[in-house]
C-alpha cells in the first residue's frame, strides 16, 4: 500500500486542470498534490485518440515515478480517450477521470435546454457520446465544440475583447433560444465562467469540479489512502513546457 502522505497527482493538457485542483484542495486540504500541465503538447482536443492515450500514459508514468498514490485526469478530453486504458495498465492505482457535468445539469433542469461546451475531441469521444445519449431524452442537449477556447486560458486571457469575440462566434449559431444551463465541459472553461455568463443571459453555469473532488475522496477512502495528517498539504506545480511564464500563470490561476 502506498504511503498515505504521498501526493495525489493531477494532470491536464495544460493549465485548465488547476480549476479541479483548486476544488480538491478545499475539500481535502491535508493532502499533498503534484500538478503536471502538459502545455508543450497542448491542446489535446485537436489530437487523435492514439496520440491522447500515448501522451496521457507518459504523464501518468511520470507522476507515479514522482511517488503519486493516486491520479486525477483533470482533463475531459484525456478522460474520454484514455481513462479506460490507463485503469487497465495501472490497476493498483486509484485513477479518477472527469466528464462534462451533463447529469447534474439535466437533474437540475429536467426537460430544459442544456448547452454543453467542450473541445471537439472531447465531444467526439465514445465516452462522452454515450453519456449524452443517456440523457438526451430527459432534456434538450446542445453539444457545442469550442476550438480555440482553452488557448485563452493558456495565455492568461480570462477577459477582454478578443475572448468575447471568440465566444460570440462560437455561441452565435446556438443562441436562438435561451438555455437553462451551460455545462463547462473542459476544465479550462471554469476560468472563463464570467465571460460565458455574460453571453448566455441567466443560464446556470455548471462544471463538474466538486463532483470530481468528491469522487477522489471516495476513492482514497476506499483504498485506505486518505492523508490523516492535521497540517495543510503542499502543492507542487510542474509543466512540460520550459516557458517560465506558465509556472507564474499556474500559480495565478490557483490563487483565483
Amino acid at each position: 500500500m502506498a504511503d498515505r502522505t504521498a501526493p495525489v497527482g493531477f494532470f491536464d493538457s495544460g493549465l485548465g486542470g488547476i480549476s479541479v485542483l483548486r476544488e480538491a484542495r478545499k475539500l481535502l486540504p491535508h493532502e499533498n498534490y503534484i500538478y503536471y500541465g502538459d502545455s508543450a503538447n497542448a491542446p489535446y482536443g485537436t489530437r487523435s485518440a492514439e496520440e491522447i492515450v500515448s501522451l496521457s500514459d507518459a504523464v501518468v508514468r511520470k507522476l507515479l515515478g514522482l511517488g503519486a498514490k493516486a491520479v486525477v485526469i483533470a482533463c475531459n478530453t484525456a478522460t474520454g480517450e484514455a481513462v479506460n486504458v490507463l485503469r487497465e495498465r495501472y490497476p493498483d492505482v486509484p485513477i479518477v477521470g472527469t466528464e462534462p457535468a451533463i447529469k447534474p445539469a439535466v437533474s437540475a433542469f429536467p426537460g430544459g435546454r442544456v448547452l454543453v461546451m467542450a473541445t471537439p475531441q472531447c465531444l467526439a469521444s465514445r465516452r462522452v457520446r454515450e453519456l449524452a445519449a443517456r440523457y438526451e431524452s430527459e432534456a434538450e442537449l446542445v453539444l457545442l465544440p469550442c476550438p480555440g477556447l482553452m488557448e485563452f486560458v493558456e495565455r492568461g486571457e480570462l477577459t477582454g475583447r478578443a475572448l468575447r469575440q471568440h465566444l460570440e462566434g462560437l455561441l452565435r449559431p446556438v443562441l436562438g433560444r435561451p438555455f437553462d444551463a451551460v455545462v463547462l465541459g473542459c476544465t479550462h472553461y471554469p476560468f472563463l465562467r464570467g465571460a460565458v455568463a455574460e453571453l448566455t443571459d441567466s443560464a446556470a453555469i455548471i462544471d463538474g469540479n466538486l463532483g470530481i473532488s468528491r469522487q477522489l475522496k471516495r476513492r482514497l477512502e476506499e483504498a485506505g489512502l486518505l492523508n490523516d495528517m492535521k497540517n495543510f498539504g503542499t502543492t507542487e506545480i510542474l509543466n512540460s513546457s520550459p516557458d517560465p511564464a506558465l509556472a507564474e500563470r499556474s500559480r495565478m490561476l490557483l490563487s483565483l
